[in-house]
């Protein structure tokens, strides 16, 4: 699913203003055996939804400063995640820049906190229905681009994270992307 969601268009509505993006960049995260993943641990209140129907949204809050978000992708009852690392801002560019304090179009949203934060997403859009499109964030079809302009490569970020967890090669990316995350 990481690599599905590549080109489909992320949006968010936000006190009557439509912000949206495409998404450039994507890491997956599979099951309680992945000892990357936050259901490594089982079924808690914060990874509940992980647990839940496909197609919601799994947010939570990190380094005690950051807010991530993530697309929960396989049948009720199996946890997994598609972490949405980065996105190309393409509706909503002044308030996204207004959210994330002037910053530069390429460094508005090529992290997952900095589209989190472009995007005013915090806990109150955790088990959000992302396929409805009535809802305040959802997914739309975008860009479908084709497989010669995508990479995949090791996740990232995920410090002492044991092998082979930790090589997985389960993040995909838009190659020569000016959006992705650094």
């Amino acid at each position: 699913m990481a690599r599905e969601l590549l080109g489909c268009r992320l949006v968010r509505q936000l006190n009557g203003d439509r912000l949206a993006g495409i998404v450039v960049e994507a890491e997956a995260y599979i099951g309680e055996q992945d000892q990357a993943c936050h259901a490594k641990v089982g079924k808690t209140p914060r990874t509940q939804v992980m647990y839940g129907l496909a197609g919601f949204s799994y947010v939570y809050f990190t380094y005690g400063m950051h807010w991530m978000l993530n697309v929960v992708t396989e049948t009720e009852g199996f946890p997994a995640a598609v972490l949405i690392r980065a996105i190309q801002p393409v509706e909503g560019i002044d308030v996204m820049q207004q959210l994330r304090g002037g910053k530069n179009l390429g460094n508005l949203c090529n992290g997952p906190a900095k589209l989190t934060q472009a995007m005013g997403i915090a806990r109150g859009q955790n088990s959000l229905d992302l396929c409805r499109p009535s809802s305040e964030l959802c997914i739309e079809p975008g860009i479908n681009f084709s497989r010669n302009v995508i990479a995949c490569s090791p996740r990232i970020g995920l410090g002492e994270t044991p092998e082979p967890w930790r090589s997985k090669p389960w993040r995909y990316l838009v190659k020569d992307s000016p959006f992705v995350s650094k």
